[in-house]
């Protein structure tokens, strides 16, 4: 009897970008620890596998520092395009990682005093949208590059001030408006209570009032100020000379140099500074 083919067994065709094959990097010696030629080939299939030089070096018992020195050696130029091929395939490797991580989550380890108890799932929404993003950008930034240059970030900081100049100029607008409004509400409402104060005046009191307004009107325009009128009580003499003549202060007399050493003589009349019990006159 045949069994069955199981879907999930079918296999994929291999996508076309595979490793190429290449030239291994002449040695001048065969030494079975160094960078043989399936040393190399075995590199490049970590490389692919891992996308991370040290791992692979890692994985053929070699050091970075050798494959460095390999990749610069005379004649490694197909093994340097297989290099940059693999690494390719790695990066590839490394965003089906990433994806993954971002839709099924990572395993966290959860801690009670000391002691594992369990586990839980740990979503990253940010790493979810960052592989969107760079993935289907048409559809998820909006037809945006997936990152700025030097031009792209000199216009930003553009943008960015004049977005700051007319936020500014919006909101002194909105602040002159407002203090607008709240002038003519004061304005209304004193009006309304002169209007007030007007209706209750008797006929003589309201037409000098009225008068009063009048002629404070004129002052007004007129650029009346009370110092310049002579005969305003507050009027200042441009012209007048201070300082000079009978308001002068004349010069203060100074104490004796031996003012200090000087006792004061007690008079005959005057009471002892210090009493004691034993003076006449202690109440």
């Amino acid at each position: 009897m045949t069994r069955r083919a199981d879907p999930r067994e079918t296999r994929l065709p291999v996508p076309a970008g595979e490793l190429p094959a290449f030239t291994p990097v002449p040695r001048q010696t065969n030494r079975h620890d160094g960078w043989t030629d399936d040393r190399q080939r075995r590199f490049i299939e970590a490389l692919a596998d891992t996308g991370s030089v040290e791992t692979a070096c890692r994985a053929v018992n070699m050091s970075t520092v050798g494959a460095y020195y390999l990749r610069r050696q005379k004649g490694a130029e197909s093994f340097r395009k297989a290099w940059a091929a693999a690494l390719e395939l790695g990066v590839q490797r490394i965003e089906d990682v990433a994806m993954d991580r971002a839709l099924n989550g990572v395993e966290v380890p959860v801690y009670s005093y000391g002691k594992l108890v369990g586990s839980r799932t740990s979503y990253n929404d940010r790493l979810l949208m960052f592989m969107l993003r760079n993935r289907a950008p048409e559809r998820f930034t909006e037809g945006r590059a997936k990152g700025l240059n030097a031009i792209g970030k000199m216009d930003l900081d553009r943008l960015k001030k004049q977005w700051r100049k007319e936020w500014e100029a919006e909101r002194a607008a909105a602040a002159t408006a407002e203090e607008d409004a709240h002038a003519e509400a004061i304005n209304a409402m004193l009006s309304k209570m002169r209007e007030r104060r007007l209706a209750l005046m008797s006929p003589r009191t309201r037409a000098a009032y009225e008068e009063y307004c009048r002629l404070s009107d004129e002052d007004e325009e007129a650029g009346y100020r009370c110092w310049d009128d002579p005969e305003h009580e507050n009027y200042v003499d441009a012209n007048a000379d201070w300082g000079e003549g009978e308001g002068e202060d004349e010069p203060t007399a100074l104490p004796p140099p031996d003012w200090r050493k000087r006792e004061v003589e007690e008079s005959e009349d005057d009471p002892p500074r210090v009493r004691r019990l034993k003076d006449e006159g202690w109440d």
